[in-house]
């Protein structure tokens, strides 16, 4: 395969992944920013969502103020932010065109389907200084539909061959960073520095955040109690069986990894850095975690994934 339709076809899952993350931290977002006034906290709702977008720099650069409607637009349809929701759909589509023959049909239109529907969407939203919360709710729920719909047509319609390996490691790869960033988040810009941990705002956050990865039934599942940080740091980071978490990401990460490395008959330095992670997080426990520190243990995750998505770009889709 060359090099650029592996670029693309991991991008294209990397973008339309990203487009999800941020309707869920729009989603759940607003819900805390809802909450009744006594468990409203200091109102860094918002700063919080720009925080887990890896969009706070480029907000604070051309708005003066973090408030609803401003961060509401800056995440979904912002021409400026090229991580916005639009952008990520729009460069998902760009990237699907470059790689249309390395495609099924089905993926091709799950995509293509939804850079028509996007059009529709900003074109009834122009010029509004403030998006109606109904037809907000229905955009952000057409943004999740769409991943599903990505996510179902890969997985039920290509072949598995390194086509599908390079597209399942820019889903995989991005959903950890996402994880790791609204755990991190969570615990150290959301809650007011005067609030208790396991407070009942704290409560009301951790509830949100399960929702906004789709977490909150199984961790009832798994742990049969009321939410508390350090089990949803256990279901987040250290449980296979939850989807999201990080190290059933990496479980993900290294199998695809491992299996290219096999096709082109080369193991290097991205199979040994993915093992390297995955052995860790399988040796770590929730007590080691909370115990040193779930900043620093995230940081370093995020710091690890990064440089894994470098080596496999230098590895792999440097062209």
């Amino acid at each position: 395969m060359l090099s650029r339709t592996a670029d693309s076809l991991f991008w294209i899952a990397r973008y339309v992944e990203r487009a999800d993350f941020l309707a869920r931290i729009v989603e759940a977002t607003q819900r805390l920013a809802t909450l009744p006034a006594s468990y409203s906290g200091m109102g860094t709702e918002w700063e919080s969502a720009l925080e887990s977008s890896g969009a706070a720099e480029g907000f604070r650069a051309t708005h003066k103020s973090v408030d609803e409607a401003s961060v509401v637009e800056y995440l979904t349809f912002a021409a400026d932010n090229p991580t916005s929701i639009r952008n990520c759909i729009e460069f998902a589509r760009t990237n699907a065109r470059a790689v249309r023959t390395a495609l099924t049909v089905e993926v091709w239109e799950a995509i293509n389907g939804a850079w028509i529907e996007l059009d529709r969407f900003a074109s009834r939203n122009a010029g509004r200084a403030r998006y109606d919360r109904e037809d907000l709710s229905q955009f952000l729920e057409f943004v999740k539909k769409t991943s599903l719909d990505y996510d179902g047509s890969v997985y039920r319609t290509m072949l598995r061959n390194d086509a599908y390996w390079f597209s399942r490691l820019g889903l995989f790869i991005e959903r950890a960073d996402n994880t790791a960033r609204i755990l991190d988040v969570k615990y150290h810009v959301l809650l007011p520095e005067d609030e208790a941990v396991g407070g009942s705002l704290d409560y009301f956050q951790w509830t949100a955040i399960l929702r906004a990865v789709s977490a909150l039934t199984a961790y009832h599942w798994v742990y049969r109690e009321n939410v508390k940080p350090w089990l949803i740091a256990d279901l987040l980071i250290l449980k296979i069986e939850m989807p999201r978490s990080l190290i059933a990401c990496y479980d993900n990460i290294v199998y695809f990894l491992d299996a290219i490395g096999r096709e082109y008959g080369h193991v290097g330095a991205s199979q040994k850095h993915a093992h390297s992670v995955l052995s860790r997080l399988s040796h770590s426990t929730t007590k080691e975690i909370f115990s040193t520190g779930l900043h620093e243990f995230i940081t370093d995750f995020v710091e690890n994934n990064d440089r894994l998505g470098k080596n496999i770009n230098q590895q792999y889709l440097v062209y």
